[in-house]
């Protein structure tokens, strides 16, 4: 489940849905024109219709990627991304392929059958190679499945003090790899994946939230944020003049970013993966040693959080998130970030994210059980950030 970057979300620097590369110069123009009324958010308890929680994997020193030799079959990793998944999963599965195949294989089977899985597989076929997927779930019943949807390629991706400045390459390859993959995407029916505008909405200004974030930075964990790399790739935030918005904040800032409708997204992926000839065996492992004795003798492993418990891998931490899911408001599509709560428009129900306690939200924490209140005050808050009809 994505974490939007607090720090970077208060510093107006969403052009990236919350990368810190964005808090660059203002740019006016045509591209920041005054927008369209917006429709305020209809934010009721009432209209709480469900709430999911999810752990993200997290790892400090970034996804592994690496391989290793079970016998006479090579298994390479692609898991541990954090909140950024979906965000880097293509490129992500282009190095994953990329090793699988290095010794010719071209008969590949993939562990899991979530974002990383999912996409490893339809590479592989891409690729020329015969790919069987083995899953415990589906896509729809993967922890993958309950992420919140916005690009946040960053958010959770390692510790600057533990990935070291070779991550920090390899993560902009993963990044821009899987931007130009997500381009295909849109304008498809069901709007897999589209441009969202989204505001940032705040009581002070951004040098006032800089001095406050500074000061509170030295009780959370250096998470690393690599956004100035890719900062090309999206249009700047843009300071929202007084009355241009119904928001009942002083100053407000817009960018725009990618979102991903995860549903359909995540069935034409399915469609594309059995189209090819793909196969899916459901299926659960519970050692190694039993992937090893799959027919397949070059595997992908990609159990993301699963893979603490499947490969005794401790040095993923889980990091909790809980969504509360509002009815869908059909004129409700812009996102927003207020008082430590996301909103993400998604077509099958609005995205409501508290993120109490801020960096260390939920770090830590493998409960997966639903705290109803996190989501009421989240709404309830949500609510006096319009105007009173």
């Amino acid at each position: 489940m994505n974490m939007l970057d607090r720090r970077a979300a208060l510093l107006g620097a969403l052009a990236t849905s919350g990368l810190a590369a964005c808090a660059a110069p203002v740019r006016n123009g045509p591209a920041f024109a005054r927008p369209a009324p917006l429709a305020a958010l209809r934010a009721s308890p009432d209209r709480l219709f469900d709430i999911t929680v999810c752990l993200r994997p997290f790892r400090a020193a970034g996804p592994r990627l690496d391989t290793e030799k079970l016998g006479d079959t090579l298994v390479v990793h692609n898991y541990g991304h954090g909140g950024s998944g979906w965000s880097l999963s293509w490129g992500s599965a282009e190095i994953a392929v990329r090793k699988a195949m290095a010794g010719g294989a071209r008969d590949i089977a993939v562990i899991g059958c979530g974002a990383l899985g999912l996409t490893s597989a339809v590479m592989a076929q891409r690729a020329g190679c015969r790919v069987t997927i083995y899953a415990k779930e589906l896509v729809h019943q993967t922890r993958s499945a309950r992420a919140t949807g916005l690009w946040t390629p960053d958010s959770r991706i390692a510790l600057t003090t533990a990935a070291g400045p070779a991550f920090a390459d390899s993560w902009e390859t993963m990044a821009r790899a899987s931007w130009a993959h997500f381009h295909a995407w849109l304008g498809r029916p069901g709007a897999p994946v589209e441009w969202i505008d989204r505001y940032v909405c705040t009581g002070e200004t951004m040098e006032q939230a800089g001095a406050r974030l500074k000061a509170e930075a030295r009780e959370t964990l250096d998470f690393a944020e690599y956004g100035r790399r890719i900062a090309d790739l999206t249009p700047r935030s843009q300071s929202m003049p007084p009355g241009s918005t119904p928001f009942t904040t002083r100053y407000v800032r817009r960018s725009e970013t990618l979102m991903f409708n995860i549903r359909p997204y995540a069935e034409m992926l399915m469609q594309q993966f059995l189209g090819a000839g793909g196969r899916i065996e459901q299926r659960e492992f519970h050692a190694p040693n039993e992937i090893a004795a799959l027919p397949q003798k070059t595997v992908i492993h990609c159990t993301g959080y699963g893979a603490r418990a499947l490969w005794k891998d401790d040095s993923v931490v889980p990091v909790r998130g809980q969504i509360g899911w509002l009815i869908p408001q059909p004129d409700f599509n812009y996102g927003l970030y207020y008082r430590n709560i996301s909103v993400v428009p998604r077509r099958d129900g609005i995205v409501v994210q508290a993120l109490e306690g801020g960096d260390m939200n939920g770090y830590g924490d493998e409960r997966e059980v639903v705290d109803r209140a996190e989501s009421m005050r989240a709404v309830q808050t949500l609510a006096s950030l319009f105007p009173s009809a």
